[in-house]
């Protein structure tokens, strides 16, 4: 009783009379039955920062609703598609405007209109929660601009605004604003399921985007967790965030983005494979460097460098932890040197490329002294990199192994599951665990990489771990066999190359099996829904997205362009709103930008509520009944005596 007393006694600091906490009780009752916000999901979007920046600013075409919604009747279709333009690329659609003569008429009648969208996207939110979302620069106008209505004796005092912002040469930064805010307002909460870095160009472009929203949860992606690991330190992920950098020309990011001098790499590899060409490991130019353009027989021969140190690096950490089940992996040794072949389960093959002048046959895992000195001092440079860290600081603190959230369970790979179906025992640190507490483990064991001492055998333990989670057997975040980065650089015949899925993959086809994960997280078989990434849709040849019944959705699509030949199609999101869940279906951003922007997703509804959502009933609504509850025992306690008001 005492402690309740004092808990009131605190809460009283905040409402410190019976008005204040009855209008505080209003307020929340009202909040209460608001529609439910926008959530808004994504996956695996591997670097690919002007597709995400396209999806994001369009909310996968609701903002086109909109749009459509106030101006189908009144605006040609050219000027509908360019305010969806001007609210995805700002600044460069304001830029070509700017050199038009009546480029100020354009302003003028431009900002009315996105003022228009603007209002019909903040129209079931509280006002004190658009000016949580309004960029501060320009906050009092916009709160003006938009809670202002049409009426005849504000008209003039609405326009002389707008006037005074293309008079005063502010519409540029004006219209960026105004433009964020709608991006802002079109989703209430971002969930990035997974895998926003590798392969693409710019994943430093799509964290920053992703920060500026209020609301964002991330489950992390065996795509993130390196990168993690390496921010903290771990030699063996540096070398695997280097190399696939390297591998998909991605220089501008190692060394332009986050600063990580690529020099000592670069001298290494010149002289150590000056007369080698090192073929196998040309790179993948699927987009090209701005700032730091690399000569691709100098990328291949720092690939190769790269790689061999991995590999090197790999049987090392295999050789630490034999509980890992990994031994198969280590492949080095099985290497006939002066024949140039491998043999693998009992077969011999040759080898595509022979030459590995700092492999010593006798002790192949072994790093050559420059090796060493080269990977501590590119572990180095990710350690410094302010950008990176801040980065990857960001994804531990939003992230996890899996979210829930509204019901609605998250998470990037697998829960790894057993032929027949049950949750595979998985070990981990001295016990056997499965399903939901191996989940729990997993993201324990990830932050002690993160908090633990720097250095301390925890965390060295913890970073290793890190690396599993990369391409271990049992990894939630990666759910097949084995990965068999070796044999398809090394090997010709593509059955080395094969991986197997976790039985998990075809058990999600069933909707009895969707459900047993959802009782194993204790969740509402009838309401809830899984969303999944990791695993592209082949959509051109006849899968779909929808699993089990519809109790579990993939929406790994390919965003990357890496995948667009594997699945045919530029990605899946999905939207849940206070009427429905929707997954939207896109093209490959190239293929949109060719058209004018005028390709809009296919839509599925997943579901259609049977009524409403409303806040009240989100997690944000029991949090809100949980400060009611405790306001009115505050209200109960000022009228009994119990805790006093505190006029002033």
């Amino acid at each position: 009783m005492k402690d309740k007393k004092d808990y009131l006694e605190l809460l009283s600091k905040n409402y410190p009379t019976i008005d204040d906490a009855s209008v505080e009780i209003i307020n929340l009752k009202a909040i209460s039955q608001l529609p439910k916000g926008t959530e808004y999901f994504l996956s695996d979007i591997h670097g690919e920062s002007e597709g995400f920046e396209y999806l994001l600013g369009t909310s996968s075409g609701v903002i086109r609703e909109k749009i459509e919604l106030l101006f189908k009747n009144t605006l040609p279709e050219n000027e509908r598609v360019e305010l969806q333009i001007l609210i995805v690329d700002t600044k460069n659609l304001i830029n070509q405007k700017s050199e038009r003569e009546d480029f100020n008429d354009w302003c003028r009648i431009t900002i009315y209109r996105l003022i228009r969208i603007c209002k019909v996207v903040i129209s079931k939110y509280t006002r004190s929660k658009i000016r949580k979302k309004m960029p501060s620069n320009f906050a009092y106008i916009l709160d003006e601009l938009l809670q202002t209505g049409d009426e005849e004796n504000k008209e003039n005092y609405y326009f002389s605004i707008i006037d005074s912002i293309i008079e005063l040469s502010a519409e540029e930064k004006f219209m960026i604003a105004l433009c964020q805010l709608i991006r802002q307002c079109s989703v209430d909460r971002l969930h990035i399921v997974g895998d926003i870095y590798d392969r693409g160009p710019h994943p430093d472009k799509v964290m920053e985007s992703i920060m500026t929203f209020n609301e964002v949860d991330i489950a992390w992606g065996n795509h993130d967790i390196h990168w993690l690991g390496a921010a903290k330190g771990s030699l063996i992920c540096v070398a695997n965030a280097a190399r696939l950098a390297i591998r998909y020309n991605n220089f501008d990011l190692l060394e332009y983005s986050y600063g990580i001098n690529l020099r000592s790499l670069s001298s290494f590899a010149n002289e150590v494979y000056k007369d080698d060409p090192c073929e196998v490991f040309k790179p993948n130019t699927l987009d090209k460097n701005m700032y730091d353009e690399v000569d691709k027989d100098l990328a291949a021969k720092m690939h190769k460098a790269i790689s061999i140190i991995q590999f090197k690096l790999e049987c090392q950490l295999i050789k630490r932890h034999p509980n890992y089940g990994m031994d198969e992996r280590i492949l080095l040794d099985k290497i006939d040197y002066k024949n140039g072949t491998i043999k693998i389960e009992d077969k011999v093959y040759e080898l595509k490329d022979k030459n590995f002048p700092t492999i010593n046959p006798e002790k192949p895992f072994e790093l050559t002294e420059e090796e060493n000195t080269l990977i501590q001092t590119l572990s180095a440079s990710f350690i410094n990199s302010p950008v990176l860290q801040r980065h990857t600081n960001y994804i531990y603190d939003k992230g996890g192994i899996y979210k829930i959230f509204n019901g609605n369970l998250l998470y990037h790979g697998c829960i790894p599951t057993k032929e027949d179906g049950t949750f595979d025992d998985v070990y981990i640190d001295g016990k056997y665990l499965s399903g939901m507490k191996y989940l729990k483990q997993v993201e324990d064991k990830v932050r002690k990489a993160f908090y633990c001492e720097v250095g301390s055998e925890e965390q060295l333990n913890a970073l290793d771990y890190c690396w599993y989670l990369w391409s271990g057997p049992k990894s939630p975040l990666f759910g097949k066999n084995k990965m068999t980065t070796f044999e398809r650089y090394f090997i010709e015949d593509k059955a080395t190359h094969k991986e197997h899925y976790n039985p998990y993959y075809y058990h999600i086809e069933h909707k009895e099996y969707c459900k047993s994960i959802l009782k194993e997280f204790n969740l509402d078989v009838n309401k809830s829904h899984i969303v999944n990434g990791h695993v592209p849709v082949k959509t051109h040849k006849g899968e779909s997205p929808i699993k089990g019944e519809g109790i579990l959705l993939v929406i790994d699509g390919g965003l990357s362009k890496a995948y667009h030949k594997n699945t045919g199609i530029g990605g899946y999101t999905l939207i849940s709103n206070s009427n429905m869940m929707i997954i939207a279906e896109h093209r490959p951003f190239a293929e949109v930008v060719e058209s004018g922007f005028r390709i809009s997703p296919k839509t599925t509804i997943v579901e259609r509520f049977n009524k409403r959502i409303t806040v009240g009933e989100t997690d944000t609504g029991k949090e809100l009944s949980k400060r009611i509850s405790d306001l009115s025992e505050l209200l109960d306690a000022y009228k009994s005596g119990i805790v006093k008001e505190k006029r002033k």
